[in-house]
């Protein structure tokens, strides 16, 4: 099974991802940051459908708090999950694979729970921003390696490439890879390309230049 894992800029459309799909006919999954699709949700059960593909990250409904959520969309289209934010957390098995979702900050403020867990076969983490901190950075990224060594399955996490966190200033665009046993298949810093992971093999194919957005 070949992942592409992005890292869009935030937009009122979802056209980035709409170009991933043309460009990339033979991916099976596309997975990509919490609140990408905004209100888009119908445009990309349509995009599933039509370029064959599965696709995993977060959207939010304005009009309810907190307004981000989890969303599985399957080949056909249809919604498989969708989860609020700081609900407790869930798995949807697609396609013989089990998948569990921990949305941005649940990471560290409730992680993962629940014995339904321990023969999970991924873990999807949708970030919204990027990082504010390189301190943050490796937090976040240590705690994901924890996670994957407690329930012995890879967790893919992605951010946005641009917004800022808070009054910050900063953004550092994140991507990563774990595998069970807490090793790193990649690691994206500061780096908005995106990449196709093979599943069984672990092989990484990294795509276009992408955008540096700091020093």
């Amino acid at each position: 099974m070949k992942l592409l894992i992005i890292q869009p800029k935030l937009e009122k459309h979802i056209e980035q991802l709409e170009a991933e799909l043309k460009n990339n006919p033979d991916v099976d999954v596309v997975i990509f940051p919490e609140g990408y699709l905004n209100e888009n949700v119908k445009k990309a059960c349509d995009l599933a459908k039509r370029y064959n593909t599965i696709l995993i990250g977060g959207h939010k409904r304005l009009q309810e708090r907190p307004k981000d959520r989890v969303i599985v969309i399957n080949r056909m289209g249809e919604i498989i999950l969708d989860r609020v934010k700081y609900s407790t957390t869930s798995f949807v098995v697609v396609e013989g694979l089990k998948i569990g979702h921990i949305l941005c900050d649940e990471l560290i403020v409730q992680g993962i729970k629940g014995e339904e867990y321990n023969d999970v076969d991924l873990i999807v983490h949708p970030i919204g921003v990027g990082m504010f901190s390189n301190e943050q950075f490796e937090e976040w990224i240590t705690e994901a390696a924890k996670i994957a060594i407690k329930y012995k399955t890879m967790v893919i996490g992605t951010s946005h490439a641009d917004g800022l966190f808070g009054d910050t200033g900063i953004s550092i665009p994140i991507a990563y890879c774990i595998d069970k046993d807490g090793s790193v298949v990649f690691i994206s810093e500061n780096d908005v390309r995106a990449r196709i992971l093979n599943f069984e093999t672990k092989e990484v194919l990294v795509l276009s230049e992408g955008l540096i957005l700091q020093d």
